[in-house]
């Protein structure tokens, strides 16, 4: 009787496929969407975030403000303009903040799809808090982490929805913790001045937020 060896198993090294790029499906995703009108979307994080433009009071307090700051630039005599509705881009990531501040002569950071502008040609950036949890979380939180990376010097939180209302400035991000060192916040109707950058001395106060609110 004859016995046969046991042939060890033949393996041949296993084929795999590259992925995909996920950021560059969902920058395709993005830059595909047609949405209806009143609704805005952007990429936070990793993530579309698809929101409603601003209710009336949201409107309101976005417009005195931009109106008061770009007063401010042009009496300080300040090469800086205020946008709004303009796409700011870091990388992959889309923000539409409902004010920022950009050199006048900002033809030279407009992305090379002419998208929008890059992130480092703006040095401030305020948002109006939305209403809900998710809109104040987008502002409050996944806003402020992605703001501080992308090295945002100065962002700006008017919360309508933080007890009586708060503005809140935050400075001297740190782009590696996505976090900002310095946090400054007071209640509506107190004013608070922006410490640096092209609005540096600029003041938000009751003319912006209207009185301090009763508890």
């Amino acid at each position: 009787m004859t016995a046969l060896a046991q042939e060890a198993p033949v393996t041949t090294p296993e084929t795999t496929t590259p992925g995909p790029d996920l950021d560059e499906v969902l920058w395709q995703a993005w830059k595909a969407m047609e949405l209806p009108e009143g609704l805005r979307a952007e990429i936070i994080e990793g993530f579309i975030e698809v929101s409603p433009t601003g209710r009336f009071s949201h409107a309101k307090l976005s417009n005195q403000l931009r109106r008061q700051l770009l007063r401010y630039l042009d009496s300080e005599s300040r090469p800086y303009h205020v946008n709004n509705d303009m796409n700011v881009m870091f990388g992959r990531n889309v923000w539409i903040p409902d004010a920022f501040v950009s050199p006048e002569d900002d033809d030279e950071f407009v992305t090379e799809d002419g998208l929008g502008l890059d992130a480092r040609c703006v040095g401030l950036i305020v948002e109006i808090v939305s209403p809900g949890h998710d809109g104040t979380q987008r502002d409050r939180v996944r806003k402020r982490r992605a703001y501080a990376r992308a090295g945002i010097p100065v962002y700006v939180l008017v919360d309508a929805y933080d007890g009586r209302g708060i503005v809140t400035v935050l400075t001297a991000p740190c782009p590696a913790e996505a976090a900002y060192a310095i946090e400054n916040r007071v209640h509506f109707g107190t004013d608070v001045a922006i410490p640096e950058g092209p609005a540096k001395g600029f003041v938000i106060g009751e003319a912006i937020t209207g009185p301090p609110r009763k508890g």
